[in-house]
């Protein structure tokens, strides 16, 4: 009898909501495009009516016919629309309200900015004709995530490396991907890598995160995984000051009776070191061989600020934000180096300390000439500092003594960057069918490790006496490594809107733009070797080392110092190893985006470059200075396409071509030694070819539910990689390993509302899941390396692999409890999960295996509470279940375990006030 009153109650309600259409919409200031919110939305000559949410957005039933809805806020003129609606149809508007430009006294009305939050972007993406994936500072704070690096990781198909800033997209690293600030390209603080370190943004400076995964006309061509861009945050509305403190640690780090942390080295991560004079004629070196101890207790500060001032037509808007925070962490584990008979060559445990600091500063200020004109400049200052105290024990072959593990390696870094960027961007309505945007930056990069000092030791067998290696005068060394990065780049654009249709809205768009990039990088590095007197190597106190090394047992010739040029009696010894590089690029772009049918969409794009890049080095391997230049002119098409296949479906697909430049230090001929590793720059590497195919079906429940699905496609022509040459070293260098190799998966992102408690106020559980499946695959051509390079040979164990990086299936999901109360106070708690599959770390070659990182996953907890508008506090527990990070060597016969280590697990407090 129930079932069939229910029945008969939905069949009813059926009927009587047949008559009825929907208007969905946002309501927005016509000058700023920011939200306005609880405004109300009626239905002239009724007492029906709905006010806006916090995003501007809203819902409302009416019945079918004619319908003029009325538009009312606080400060703003009210407009009507009329609207003609079926029965059941849904109907899209945005309202634009004209401010009133005067002051109401006694009446505060604040807005959050669109972009920020989930359902605004989840609009955005839904309407854009091109694919879009974004994560704004909304769902940053909700799932308590600090930098920017972590940020995108928590997106489909992106992942990021342990222990670094590096991110995979669709299994393709960093050489693949770009990065960029307010749409303007960023240098690299690593002379190894193309993108810069995203660890380095605290997400504090952060409005929203845009990840493009298919490629676009306006965007380098320097693409293939995709591109990142960070949009900075900016203030519109009532001033505010905000202040917020926090403290942190980590399980491994706090567990430490004697934290280990470098002596001389400032606190709050600034450092002036610089290479000594004389340095060869004397012992002049400042800071001491030995490590202090500090307390392992993170803190960090942070105060934002924005204002904004009215002058008749025009507003100027300034936010600024500073910041500075600290962490320890300590990890022990083993590392190794196999053979492909599975014995080892180095065979190490290893405890590591480790100390950063993040020091963030940023200045927007936006100028609102008048309603069709603005500029935006923008400051940002970030110093990270990082130092690591590594101290290795146990067996290296052609070091240690008769056979046994009793070898000791100390190394201390210490490494400072120092990011500046400027930037000026304009934004003019020039008519109402034509706009021109610009936009210019100058980026200066300053990446230091200042006196990174490398000891190696063994203990004599049955004493507890230690004597110096002196295998390699590199056994035991101070190394100085300066890169210095200038990047000036200009973008310009103008879109004229054309084809007015009956509704006078425009169904096309043209685009026409320039972008012009250069880059220049000077890169410069000495080393300093101690060759030991083994008259004198004996009874040394590796923890005491200032005994040894000091001016007196210099002068009385314990050791001797020395460059890879010679000693002090060398001519020009101090010259240090250098690599310059400068790369130009012009660029010419056209977009045509229309609206080809109702349902149907599209937007068809061509870009040409003209790249130079030219690579000049004078180190150990060419002492003679040697250049080496690449050019390239690059015609890249693309094509996106949208079809509408209701109000809450779409249908996507891109094409796109691209191409992946080799990077500076690749190409030259520099060796970077580390204590497993040595690498080598190869001259020879020229740039791949990239074909990229997206097929995307996405479903929007709501305005903050999203369900999607995609499958994509990428082939690669002369796919560059990391590899192992055939030596008696075993250097890690680069070669363009076979003909070609592609990535193929599916994507799938939901985001739901599980559970609502409460119409009035918020009271809900949500849950999101994106998932990656992918399946990567690259030919691997001993005879195509052999022939195509001058410096190497290799022998590849097998004819293919994986692309180094790629985890065949990633995976993010999360839950949040989020409850609001009428006096402001609000809760939010969030339980997020990530996991990462098997990963090619580095090929294999003369029978031995490739390396491969083993899967593992990271649970995560966040807790935020409210207790008025003015004052929270906030809760992080992050890596509880601290899974070990491992990698295995592969080998024919055998995986073997080459590193383990586990991470500790970290837990943050913090509390904000805001006046």
């Amino acid at each position: 009898m129930k079932s069939k009153l229910l029945f008969a109650l939905l069949f009813i309600s059926q009927i009587v909501g047949a008559s009825n259409g929907t208007i969905k919409g946002i309501l927005q200031d016509s000058a700023t495009k920011e939200p306005l919110a609880f405004a109300s939305v009626s239905v002239k000559g009724t007492t029906q009516g709905v006010n806006t949410d916090l995003d501007g957005f809203f819902t409302l039933e009416v019945p079918e016919g004619k319908q003029i809805l009325t538009f009312n806020y606080v400060g703003y003129t009210a407009a009507d629309k009329a609207i003609e609606i079926k029965a059941n149809e849904t109907i899209e508007i945005t309202i634009d309200l004209i401010s009133e430009s005067v002051q109401l006294e006694g009446v505060v009305v604040q807005a959050t900015r669109s972009k920020s939050r989930e359902a605004t972007l989840l609009i955005e993406q839904q309407r854009s004709v091109e694919m879009k994936q974004h994560i704004g500072s909304q769902e940053l704070s909700r799932k308590g995530v600090s930098d920017v690096a972590s940020a995108v990781a928590k997106t489909t198909g992106v992942a990021k490396q342990e222990g670094t800033g590096t991110i995979f997209v669709r299994g393709l690293g960093d050489r693949y991907n770009s990065t960029s600030l307010n749409g303007l390209p960023l240098a690299s603080n690593d002379p190894e890598k193309k993108n810069i370190d995203l660890n380095i943004f605290s997400t504090d400076i952060v409005e929203y995160i845009a990840i493009d995964k298919t490629y676009f006309a306006r965007n380098y061509g320097d693409f293939a995984g995709g591109n990142i861009d960070i949009t900075s945050k900016n203030h519109s509305g009532e001033g505010f000051i905000e202040v917020g403190v926090s403290a942190n640690m980590n399980t491994n780090a706090v567990k430490q009776d004697h934290f280990k942390t470098l002596s001389d080295r400032s606190f709050f991560g600034f450092s002036d070191t610089k290479i000594p004079g004389n340095a060869l004629k004397g012992y002049n070196f400042k800071n001491s061989t030995q490590t202090d101890t500090r307390s392992p207790w993170g803190a960090g500060l942070n105060i934002n600020t924005g204002k904004s001032f009215f002058f008749g037509q025009s507003a100027l808007h300034l936010f600024a934000t500073a910041s500075f925070g600290n962490n320890f962490k300590q990890k022990e584990g083993i590392t190794r180096t196999a053979q492909a008979q599975n014995s080892f060559t180095k065979d190490l445990n290893l405890e590591a300390f480790e100390y950063s600091t993040n020091t963030t500063g940023m200045l927007n200020a936006k100028f609102d000439i008048n309603d069709s004109n603005s500029i935006k400049y923008n400051f940002l200052f970030v110093n990270d500092s990082k130092e690591k105290n590594e101290d290795y024990r146990g067996y290296v072959r052609d070091i240690t003594l008769d056979n046994s593990d009793h070898t000791y390696i100390n190394r201390q870094t210490y490494r400072q960057d120092q990011l500046m960027v400027n930037q000026l961007l304009g934004n003019h309505k020039l008519t109402d069918q034509l706009d021109l945007n610009w936009g210019a930056a100058f980026n200066n990069i300053s990446a230091q490790t200042p006196d990174r000092q490398q000891y190696t030791l063994n203990k004599l067998q049955n004493s507890d006496s230690y004597q110096f290696s002196i295998n390699s005068r590199s056994d035991n060394n101070r190394y100085y490594e300066d890169l210095k990065e200038n990047e000036l780049a200009a973008n310009i654009a103008a879109d004229y809107k054309f084809g007015k249709n009956e509704e006078n809205l425009y169904d096309g768009k043209l685009t026409v733009g320039y972008n012009f990039r250069k880059k220049d990088r000077n890169f410069k590095a000495t080393q300093f070797v101690f060759q030991i007197n083994r008259e004198h190597n004996n009874n040394i106190n590796p923890s005491a080392l200032d005994q040894f090394f000091n001016q007196s047992n210099f002068a009385n010739g314990y050791f001797d110092i020395y460059t890879f040029r010679g000693g002090a009696g060398t001519p020009n010894a101090l010259l240090p190893q250098t690599y310059d590089g400068e790369l130009f690029i012009h660029a010419g772009f056209v977009n045509v985006e229309y609206r080809l049918t109702d349902k149907l969409s599209g937007s068809l794009g061509a870009r040409f470059e003209t790249i130079s890049q030219d690579v000049t080095w004078q180190t150990q391997l060419d002492a003679d200075k040697t250049s080496n230049k690449f050019t390239k002119n690059a015609f890249l098409p693309s094509l996106s396409l949208k079809y509408e296949v209701n109000d809450n479906n779409n249908l996507r697909f891109a094409l796109s071509k691209t191409y992946t430049l080799p990077q500076f230090k690749e190409r030259a001929r520099f060796i970077y030694e580390d204590v497993t590793e040595i690498k080598v720059g190869n001259p020879d590497l020229y740039a791949s070819d990239d074909y990229n195919a997206d097929l995307k079906w996405e479903y929007f429940p709501k305005t903050d539910e999203v369900i999607s699905a995609t499958v994509f496609g990428k082939y690669i022509k002369n796919p560059i990689n990391e590899i192992v040459s055939a030596s008696s070293s075993n250097d890690i260098t680069y070669a363009n390993t076979g003909d070609y190799g592609y990535a193929a998966g599916l994507e799938i992102e939901v985001r739901k509302n599980l559970f609502s408690f409460d119409d009035a106020l918020t009271n809900k559980i949500t849950g999101g899941l994106n998932a990656s499946f992918m399946k990567t695959y690259q030919k691997l051509d001993n005879e195509k390396v052999n022939k195509e390079n001058k410096y190497l040979s290799t022998s590849f164990t097998h004819d293919n692999a994986s692309f180094t990086g790629a985890s065949d299936l990633l995976l993010n999901a999360d839950i949040s409890y989020i409850k609001e109360w009428a006096n402001d106070q609000k809760l939010m708690a969030t339980l997020s999960y990530a996991h990462f599959s098997d990963k090619l770390y580095s090929l294999g070659t003369e029978q031995s295996g490739n390396l491969v990182d083993k899967a593992f996953g990271f649970l995560d907890f966040t807790f935020k509470y409210d207790f008025t508008k003015n004052f929270g506090m906030s809760f992080n527990a992050k890596n509880l279940l601290d899974p070990a990070i491992e990698r295995k060597q592969e080998n024919l016969t055998q995986d073997v375990l080459v590193q383990s280590y586990k991470l500790g697990q970290n837990f943050s407090l913090g509390f904000k006030y805001t006046f």
